[in-house]
């Protein structure tokens, strides 16, 4: 009889660290680096795979992992058709959930969600942006994608939504929160 191997991807990036803290909690030891998105892992049992947390759950789906670790938002983005073993409550800094918050600048004539008819959003997380504003009713003029650093495109297009666990950046970026699209933990 052939031995069973879990597939199991974990997220790289900014929950890595946390995720190999986690296995070692469990009593597992994770050798990683980070070039190596092949971590080994002291159970003959298991085959790990590194990957960005905004793919695993299409992976997950197409059944090329046998499971991953990624946030509620990734699967919600990417409508995966998986399910949901356990809530971890980890995240990069806190223990907190992460959000995805619409956000303007300080100075905005915008003051909710209804003032970005017609708008420019800009945003990594496309679709459930588009799913808020459409459960709202209101019409944005476009949802884009941005390529990171979103703070700044807040001062370039008519809104933002982006991942804040603290909201520090926001704040150091002089940015108001109009309202939440996603509440997320891994």
């Amino acid at each position: 009889m052939a031995e069973q191997i879990l597939k199991l991807g974990i997220p790289a990036g900014s929950l890595q660290k946390a995720t190999v803290e986690l296995f070692n909690k469990a009593g597992f030891h994770v050798a990683d680096s980070e070039r190596n998105y092949v971590p080994q892992i002291d159970d003959d049992q298991i085959k790990l795979t590194m990957m960005r947390a905004q793919e695993m759950s299409r992976y997950v789906a197409d059944g090329v992992l046998d499971a991953g670790i990624t946030g509620y938002d990734w699967i919600k983005e990417n409508g995966s058709d998986v399910v949901e073993v356990c809530e971890l409550q980890y995240s990069k800094v806190t223990n907190k959930p992460a959000r995805w918050v619409l956000a303007v600048p300080e100075e905005s004539a915008v003051k909710k969600p209804e003032d970005l008819r017609g708008g420019i959003v800009a945003t990594e997380l496309v679709n459930a942006t588009k799913k808020y504003f459409e459960d709202k009713n209101i019409a944005v003029g476009k949802v884009e994608f941005s390529w990171g650093a979103t703070e700044i495109k807040a001062r370039l297009v008519d809104a933002i939504v982006e991942l804040t666990e603290t909201g520090s950046s926001l704040k150091a970026n002089n940015l108001r929160i109009i309202d939440t699209i996603v509440t997320s933990t891994t």
